[in-house]
């Protein structure tokens, strides 16, 4: 039987499953993410635990990473309401933050835009197969001459990608083809691009982050750490032929820094023939990541939201609970000790998680004014919550973080029913299971079932 060591590297903590080829889980460990020195010494410690805790090595050892930041994404295309947009789509359903979103014929300004945006990717879209191809091969023109010096994406007209790859790498750019993510009106295809990405994350993107010394952790990564996560939400919801998906999935992930929404949802036969204004079509599987909302980092950004969604703050006093967030953000490290502490990070995790919740399901409001549709989740039948708040508390204090999920009538959304179950994953299984996935999934799905669905 395969040993296999699956670990993520976060930014704050790396942890680490170590399983067998069947699935099963062996031993879980964690470490302080190393980032200020070599992410590898932190890894290290946890696949050493990891082996001493099992009594045997592992064969293998994959890995997934958020650490110095994840992955920046900007989206290029050709008419806002539909190139741009897809592209956005594609780009948070690859596991990336989207930092710019710029459409039309790129000028000096919206190159300095692009550039001031600093992507580690850029995604360039544009044109139904057979349609326009005038406007990418113009941005693919200017951005050869003078966009920033990382990798491209092309992923546009079908009748225009050779020519836009050439024209960026004899500007000196690395380029990559991808298939159209939008080869007809009302059809978003995201697989090829998203893999792209994928792919040049980890040969480009990872090993210029200043990690690590040397080249060993850069081979080591599979792929951005939310991106890794999908993969697993998408195999949990649709199953294979051994195992049957358990339907549409959602799961909010609160973390120091972000908060991040999965979901998986499937069209809703009733409305299927339905007009709808949606030109890029509804998105089977969706992240989004809220930068603002998190327990230390971005601990003031949750009293902001909370204060624009119109929330309860803390004893209804509105100043003495952004001193506290304050207090958070200031000290990223601190562990809640007294009760105190602990029911203002409830109350932290509680806001991230409602409003993190409201804005994945809410229209999607891109730059210009375009707006992509709703996203139903009233299929849902599980929710999992994630993150080092929802792992380190007791059952009633998770109950209470996760209930606005199923109660938050006053979000104008559309939520899950009160049928769905709901679980915690305390072992950042999902990531695990992301890793295993590709050449292992009943093995994935094995241990999702016996560590969220027992």
């Amino acid at each position: 039987m395969t040993l296999i060591a699956c670990v993520d590297v976060g930014s704050t903590f790396t942890k680490g499953l170590l399983v067998d080829s069947a699935g099963t889980m062996l031993a879980a460990a964690d470490h302080r993410t190393t980032s200020e020195t070599d992410v590898l010494i932190g890894l290290d410690v946890v696949v050493a635990a990891l082996e001493s805790a099992a009594g045997a090595a592992a064969d293998e050892v994959r890995v997934s990473s958020s650490a110095g930041g994840g992955l920046r994404l900007a989206v290029v295309g050709h008419e806002r309401a539909i190139s741009a947009q897809a592209g956005f789509r594609v780009g948070l359903s690859a596991g990336s933050r989207v930092v710019h979103v710029a459409a039309g014929m790129l000028d000096s300004a919206g190159v300095s835009e692009l550039k001031q945006s600093r992507p580690d990717i850029v995604l360039l879209v544009g044109g139904t197969d057979g349609g326009n191809e005038q406007v990418i091969r113009h941005n693919a023109a200017v951005l050869a001459k003078r966009g920033p010096r990382v990798p491209y994406v092309v992923a546009g007209n079908v009748e225009a990608r050779a020519d836009v790859v050439t024209l960026l790498e004899e500007g000196g750019r690395t380029a990559m083809p991808a298939d159209n993510v939008i080869p007809r009106i009302g059809v978003l295809d995201p697989g090829s691009a998203r893999e792209a990405i994928r792919s040049l994350f980890v040969s480009h993107v990872i090993g210029g982050k200043g990690l690590s010394r040397g080249t060993r952790f850069a081979s080591m990564v599979s792929g951005a750490t939310p991106d890794i996560v999908m993969r697993a939400v998408e195999l949990l919801a649709d199953g294979t032929d051994s195992f049957p998906g358990v339907g549409d999935v959602m799961v909010v992930d609160v973390g120091g820094a972000t908060s991040d929404v999965y979901s998986v949802v499937s069209p809703d036969p009733a409305a299927e023939h339905e007009e709808t204004d949606d030109v890029v079509g509804q998105w089977h599987a969706a992240r989004t990541v809220e930068g603002d909302l998190g327990m230390r980092w971005s601990a003031v950004g949750v009293v902001d939201a909370a204060e624009l969604e119109r929330l309860a703050f803390v004893d209804g006093d509105l100043d003495a609970t952004r001193v506290e967030a304050q207090r958070c953000h200031d000290d990223v490290g601190m562990v809640p000790l007294s009760d105190t502490d602990r029911a203002f990070d409830e109350w932290l995790a509680t806001t991230a998680v409602t409003v993190a919740a409201r804005r994945h399901a809410r229209p999607v409001e891109l730059p210009g004014g375009t707006r992509t549709t709703a996203r139903d989740l009233r299929r849902v039948a599980l929710i999992i919550g994630s993150g080092g708040v929802l792992r380190h508390s007791s059952d009633t204090t998770r109950e209470r973080v996760l209930a606005p999920l199923t109660t938050d009538v006053g979000g104008g959304w559309m939520l899950p029913g009160s049928v769905a179950r709901s679980a915690v994953d305390e072992y950042a299984v999902l990531a695990a299971a992301g890793l295993l996935a590709p050449d292992h999934p009943d093995a994935a799905n094995s241990l999702m079932a016996a560590q969220l669905l027992a």
